[in-house]
């Protein structure tokens, strides 16, 4: 048996998604500049791709811009957000301190430019909340990012009221969506977005290109130089086979998304009420407002990467955080915002879950999961001496 669990660093694409990209392979590969027939077919399906996104997400097609991915799309907003402040006199920037690195890396930058970045705690649950953002914001505060859901601890933030409160005080709000498009309800309308970005192949579409949703009348600053595409935004040929296959992946999403979300949060709450059991563990993110798809645990005593090792030999395919994180020895961001101790945060291991999983492969993995803990734990003599009563334990 083989179990997939690792849909937060990417998604299997789905058949929808495939089958719209092949005639823009092989058949209508044209340039979508090009006045010709072949290249005027391409830009008829750029446009369709931009209306069926901007549906998805309760917009305009003309607010859409197509990217690489969310990293890239991160980037434009943050700067260009920036940008627009600057020149008003603005320069302090809102946000968290358990963003992807795609907003925290670009914020260090942009200090480096003489802005000031305050960055949010979270708490024990990995959450901000509405009032934290109104406390925060000043007569010179030029944007709030906060991210929809948290890639690593699946928390989801109360997006509608820091909306709410950032339109009221007349601050700009952008909000990193890579783990919420195709997976949460979003009405960027509704829900008083300034910004979105998303990154197709988290909702099984393909890698390589996403969004920046960018509510009419704000302008972006080009981070791309070169030619006129995406209506001088965003300079470089368009993916149109990817862009396509984006599209019909959301679309998918979104037609299906209460029910895949019902089937992934079934598995979900298995495994998190099973692996609760596992003494001296403990759940990461909010117990309740939380993405369906995600379990996140830390078990004292262990090393994550052990861990990973050890499912991978049973065929279970997770990670012990963010993906594009996997190199670092360092302990998560994420998890030491939370408060999680060093020790801790070094034993974790996040599943996340598409609705292809089942409550049967939730039961296996719940088994290898004990085993592996079990077997990690005997091997180490700090475990001894912790059971031995020489070291406190962290997690009760």
């Amino acid at each position: 048996m083989t179990i997939y669990a690792d849909n937060a660093a990417t998604t299997k694409m789905c058949r929808e998604a495939i089958e719209a990209m092949l005639p823009y392979m092989d058949k209508i590969y044209g340039n979508p500049s090009s006045l010709h027939s072949v290249g005027l077919e391409a830009a008829h399906a750029l446009a369709g791709a931009r209306e069926t996104v901007a549906e998805c997400l309760g917009c305009s097609a003309n607010e859409i811009t197509f990217t690489s991915g969310g990293s890239e799309a991160d980037n434009q907003a943050l700067i260009s957000a920036a940008e627009l402040g600057a020149k008003k006199g603005k320069k302090h920037i809102i946000s968290t301190a358990f963003e992807h690195h795609a907003i925290l890396h670009t914020l260090k930058k942009l200090e480096s430019r003489g802005f000031e970045v305050e960055l949010l705690p979270v708490g024990e649950t990995g959450t901000v909340t509405a009032a934290q953002v109104a406390s925060a914001i000043r007569d010179d505060t030029c944007l709030v990012s906060v991210m929809y859901a948290n890639n690593e601890i699946g928390s989801v933030m109360p997006i509608s009221e820091i909306g709410a409160v950032c339109r009221e005080k007349g601050v700009l709000f952008h909000t990193d969506a890579v783990q919420a498009a195709g997976h949460l309800h979003i009405n960027v309308r509704e829900q008083n977005i300034d910004m979105l970005s998303l990154s197709a192949h988290k909702f099984h579409g393909p890698k390589g290109t996403g969004v920046l949703y960018a509510r009419k009348g704000i302008r972006l600053t080009n981070i791309i130089e070169g030619g006129a595409q995406e209506r001088g935004k965003r300079a470089g040929t368009e993916n149109v086979p990817a862009i396509v296959g984006m599209a019909a992946a959301l679309k998918k999403a979104c037609e299906e998304l209460d029910d895949r979300a019902a089937k992934t949060a079934a598995v979900r709450d298995k495994l998190i009420s099973e692996l609760s059991k596992i003494p001296h563990s403990a759940l990461n993110g909010d117990p309740v407002n939380r993405l369906p798809g995600n379990v996140s645990f830390c078990f004292e005593g262990i090393e994550g990467e052990s861990l990973l090792l050890l499912l991978d030999a049973n065929g279970i395919y997770a990670s012990s955080g963010s993906a594009c994180t996997s190199g670092s020895l360092d302990p998560s961001h994420v998890l030491l915002a939370i408060g999680r101790p060093h020790e801790v945060a070094h034993g974790s291991l996040r599943l996340s879950l598409s609705e292809d999983n089942t409550l049967e492969e939730a039961d296996f993995i719940v088994k290898c999961v004990k085993e592996a803990v079990e077997r990690l734990r005997n091997m180490s003599p700090l475990w001894n001496e912790k059971l031995s009563g020489e070291r406190k334990f962290i997690l009760e």
